[in-house]
């Protein structure tokens, strides 16, 4: 990579020109993700990012905006999507049996190396697909991608990570017991038992499970608070260190918009990948009971206003959506940018991005 002053403008030719290998590299994965999903029988779509629920994951923050009436006859808020997702599964609900978008999504207040405000989504759902088949197509997907470009091994960071081996399919009391030490199952059935609901188990047990290890933990935390703490201090940096990791079994108190697991409904049909301790992607064995996903959608923007003093209005149309027939199915959303990095060795998300927005 050519060295640039950090000075320099990214229109300025240098910084183009240090940024060029890694804009190659972009413009030839997203041919081969349309030509992946195309020869798999999946169409490619494209839905408005402007929605009157731009996605209701309790720490996502959102742009709004005003959609303003012709002729002045009014005007109302709507956001700019944080994911696809919502308009997605409605064209599932219409009949499309398989789909893909590269959306332009939109999260506030995220930046960093490895976040930008403006991204790109790749997100894709099947219907009749297995939770495991899903697990096969994404690894079968960044496979196709790593060859395409030449390459052996993923990079991030100081990790080498080969594609090309069976990949780890590790569940979340696997990972807890592996480098916690935590008997995660039997932490959250006394948290479940202390709480009387699954959906908001007590956090106290796995605090104080978790303060041993010697996390400080908050009184004013949920359960959530702690797993992730202990998750990301304990076990994040060392999932996919040499070959990509399906993080699976979340508990069904993070499941998100995915269903429980069948054989044990503590947890959730939702994986994580990782590769060299970065997350590329979150996938779910979908939910499709509308009356659980209002549940759900309630007490998510119940702790959103709790926690940042404000809620988004929940999307009408796809629970009726899902009251007319959504088919059982299983969906991926993939951070594209982050994919290109691991595989041309970027260190920071601007380097892949033709131009960022508005840089400070």
């Amino acid at each position: 990579m050519v060295e640039v002053a950090p000075s320099l403008p990214w229109f300025h030719p240098e910084a183009l020109a240090a940024r060029r290998p890694f804009l190659a590299a972009r413009a030839r994965l997203l041919g081969t993700v349309r030509a992946f999903f195309a020869g798999r029988g999946s169409v490619e779509v494209e839905t408005p990012a402007l929605q009157v629920s731009p996605g209701l994951e309790p720490h996502l923050k959102a742009f709004a905006t005003r959609l303003e009436s012709p002729f002045g006859q009014g005007a109302r808020t709507l956001f700019l999507h944080t994911s696809p997702e919502f308009a997605m599964k409605k064209l599932l609900a219409a009949g499309e049996p398989a789909l893909f978008q590269l959306a332009r999504v939109y999260r506030n207040g995220e930046v960093s190396p490895t976040h930008h405000p403006e991204f790109t989504m790749l997100e894709w759902y099947r219907a009749g697909q297995t939770f495991t088949a899903l697990m096969d197509e994404t690894e079968a997907l960044v496979k196709a991608c790593a060859v395409s470009l030449g390459i052996t091994h993923l990079r991030w960071k100081d990790h080498v990570v080969d594609p090309f081996v069976p990949w780890e399919r590790l569940s979340v009391s696997e990972a807890l017991a592996r480098h916690a030490g935590l008997d995660f199952p039997a932490l959250l059935d006394e948290a479940v038992a202390l709480s009387g609901d699954a959906r908001e188990p007590d956090p106290r047990p796995l605090a104080r499970a978790v303060e041993a290890l010697g996390l400080a933990c908050s009184p004013d935390d949920r359960f959530e608070d702690v797993f992730f703490r202990v998750l990301l201090d304990r076990v994040e940096p060392f999932l996919g260190a040499e070959r990509p990791c399906f993080l699976h079994g979340y508990p069904v108190c993070m499941a998100a918009l995915s269903r429980p697991d069948p054989l044990d409904p503590r947890f959730a049909q939702r994986f994580e990948l990782y590769a060299g301790g970065l997350e590329l992607a979150n996938a779910f064995g979908e939910l499709t009971d509308p009356v659980e996903q209002r549940a759900r959608f309630e007490a998510d923007m119940a702790i959103k206003e709790q926690l940042y003093g404000e809620r988004y209005p929940l999307d009408e149309d796809l629970l009726a959506a899902l009251h007319q027939g959504m088919p059982e199915c299983c969906g991926a959303a993939l951070g594209f940018d982050r994919l290109v990095m691991v595989c041309t060795g970027a260190t920071s998300i601007d380097q892949v991005l033709w131009a960022p927005v508005a840089p400070a």
